[in-house]
């Protein structure tokens, strides 16, 4: 499985992009996304990952994935653990509403508001986001087929 998250607009604090699960012959649309915004020096929680293709596993331990084992009873088997992200530990797929709720992982919702109106931006219907894409994500990681995401980059100013 491919995800591919385009980044559309930067705003002061957030980016705005969209998720899509792509194949050889079509791209699926699932939802929008949040994350930090772009910095040209790294500062811990505040900014996010760099464009690149990284592979998701499902991470088992630490407080979001007690959390998420009590909040989604019977669907969750661990959070969606974004690997090997150059300077980057812990980036994890989930749930939240503004640049607030990450540290540099991705959040993914069902609305979105212009976040060059809002600097914080903002990320609506999180948890319906997050329940429909979870399962499929996460059992195609358990099923030991390799799960990855690209970040495609076109919020850059030429």
């Amino acid at each position: 499985m491919n995800l591919q998250v385009l980044r559309f607009s930067s705003g002061e604090d957030s980016t705005s992009g969209l998720l899509f699960e792509t194949n050889l012959d079509m791209k699926s649309f699932l939802c929008y996304t949040l994350e930090d915004e772009a910095r040209d020096v790294k500062i811990k929680g505040e900014t996010r990952v760099p464009a690149g293709t990284y592979k998701i596993e499902l991470r088992t331990e630490g407080g979001f994935h007690g959390r998420y084992t009590k909040k989604y009873s019977g669907m969750h088997i661990g959070m969606l653990h974004i690997v090997d992200v150059p300077g980057f530990e812990y980036i994890l797929i989930h749930t939240g509403n503004t640049d607030e709720h990450t540290a540099g992982c991705l959040i993914v919702g069902d609305s979105q508001e212009n976040n060059n109106i809002l600097k914080d931006g903002f990320i609506g219907k999180s948890v319906n986001a997050y329940k429909r894409i979870y399962p499929k994500i996460a059992n195609a990681i358990k099923s030991g087929e390799e799960v990855t995401i690209t970040y495609i980059d076109y919020d850059i100013k030429l």
